[in-house]
């Protein structure tokens, strides 16, 4: 099975009418994972596969906007008949579970563990399912936040996660056959918290080039750019073209 990123959603900060907030599912050697659980992505998963039979779901950070609907997705596994045969895998920054019961007005995550088995990222996390390798990061975010490097069968899938400027990136990405990469500010200012912690198309362009990528795609472009602009100064930078994720994309890596 080869490497295939499907894109579910990429909006930011907020998801519009039929452009759900970050979300991604990545399959190859046998496994499906979900990456990044958006706003919207979970109604955009099931056009794609069953998510009770997802492989694992990986969580780069816990903002809303990258994980709002795991609620939607523990309803749907705990009453809406879409039971897994075993707990999912969750791989995220270790708040993820006490957050989750949170919404359920829980004090324990016990109850989640029939649909749900939480493990924590941490710099260089690194699992396999099946023939599928997933690695994680830490980069710099203004909250705990992770890369992912997926790998089956020789082909390199890179995902910036959100991010500020960080070395970090440029290892994660090196040689990559697809860096799907964040390009939500219009410029850096000094001064302001927000524009150090996510990435502008040339800083994404810069990264592609820096880390020999093969092709760059730009996602969870902000409300100050359009995605065709913001792929436009990307490859400006990275030396070649850029492309904008989109809706709905098939990319086979």
């Amino acid at each position: 099975m080869p490497l295939t990123l499907t894109v579910l959603g990429t909006a930011s900060p907020h998801p519009g009418p039929d452009r759900p907030c970050s979300g991604y599912l990545v399959s190859g050697g046998g496994a499906e994972v979900w990456v990044d659980a958006g706003p919207g992505t979970f109604a955009a998963l099931q056009r794609y596969t069953d998510p009770a039979r997802l492989t694992a779901i990986w969580i780069s950070h816990l903002h809303a906007d990258h994980t709002a609907d795991l609620l939607a997705a523990a309803y749907a596994f705990a009453f809406g008949g879409m039971a897994p045969n075993a707990p999912i895998p969750v791989y995220a920054p270790q708040d993820c579970a006490r957050r989750l019961a949170g919404f359920f007005g829980r004090p324990d995550v016990d109850f989640l563990k029939g649909v749900f088995d939480f493990r924590s990222l941490y710099d260089g996390h690194d699992v396999r399912h099946w023939n599928l390798r997933l690695t994680a990061r830490a980069v710099a975010h203004d909250t705990e936040a992770y890369g992912l490097r997926a790998e089956s069968q020789g082909s390199v899938l890179a995902y910036s996660g959100d991010s500020g400027p960080c070395p970090a990136l440029v290892e994660l990405a090196s040689g990559a056959d697809l860096f799907l990469c964040e390009a939500d500010i219009d410029e850096h200012r000094d001064g302001e918290h927000h524009q150090q912690v996510h990435l502008t198309p040339e800083d994404a362009g810069r990264i592609a080039r820096d880390a020999r990528v093969r092709e760059l795609l730009v996602t969870h472009v902000g409300p100050t750019l359009s995605r065709e602009a913001a792929a436009g100064r990307a490859s400006l930078i990275a030396g070649r073209p850029a492309y904008t994720a989109v809706e709905g994309d098939i990319r086979t890596v």
